[in-house]
């Protein structure tokens, strides 16, 4: 199996300005990434950048990269021009590891980028991990996905779900059985697909859950979710994480 991983870059971020260029343990944040991702079976790995800075970060690095346009609405504009630079479609598989993602498992992008191309009536797969914490399945800030029997995503929320109708009487004190999951936000697509996602009309899910990954299900596609068994290392969306993750690296 041959797959292109691709990872979005923007260089201003509201709650951590110039992200990708923030220094960890002596490279920048977006070369960190793409050098974790290349320890995956990718066949290659660009980075999809918003501005030259990051273009000249990345050659410095020996990372390959392509500039984008600087005013797309969502990651996923970003990534669809990067398909037609790269001349990338039809089942073609494009795994999107996130930017700010710098000790993502190289085993989970291998995962997802399997899982999609062993499922041809999915256009994606994506990733899940049971929670293990009352605390984080209240918490609206972790997305939570319950899937169908053949392990494909049935809604995605940022509420409680399952909601245990007999459990949570008196409110939200301990977990269901089987446990619920969190979404991981690591996707692969058919590179068709993905080309033809910006143009599907938003739906009112998504745009109420603020959870772009709706509207495939609301068009009527199907997602793939791969469960893992581990949880994921922490991403980088403000100062706080920033300075966690540098402690992590040394």
């Amino acid at each position: 199996m041959s797959f292109t991983v691709l990872v979005p870059a923007r260089l201003q971020s509201t709650r951590l300005p110039r992200k990708p260029l923030a220094d960890l343990a002596g490279l920048p944040m977006v070369v960190r990434v793409a050098r974790r991702a290349a320890e995956s079976s990718a066949a290659r790995v660009v980075v999809a950048a918003d501005d030259v800075e990051i273009v000249a970060a990345c050659d410095a690095h020996g990372v390959a990269s392509v500039l984008t346009r600087a005013d797309h609405a969502t990651g996923s504009d970003r990534l669809a021009e990067a398909c037609e630079q790269l001349g990338l479609d039809g089942t073609d598989v494009v795994v999107n590891v996130q930017g700010d993602e710098p000790l993502i498992a190289p085993a989970l992008i291998d995962a997802c980028a399997a899982l999609l191309a062993d499922r041809n009536a999915c256009v994606m797969s994506t990733a899940a991990h049971a929670i293990d914490d009352v605390a984080e399945f209240r918490n609206p800030n972790v997305v939570k996905v319950v899937l169908d029997g053949a392990g494909r995503a049935l809604y995605f929320s940022r509420a409680p779900m399952p909601w245990w109708r007999d459990g949570f009487v008196d409110g939200i004190a301990t977990l269901p059985s089987p446990a619920p999951l969190r979404h991981i936000g690591i996707y692969a697509y058919q590179a068709g697909f993905l080309r033809r996602f910006p143009a599907l009309p938003a739906c009112p899910l998504e745009q109420i859950e603020s959870l772009e990954q709706l509207r495939v299900l609301w068009h009527g596609e199907r997602i793939a979710v791969h469960v893992s068994a581990e949880r994921p290392g922490p991403g980088v969306d403000t100062p706080d994480d920033l300075a966690r993750v540098r402690a992590l690296l040394g």
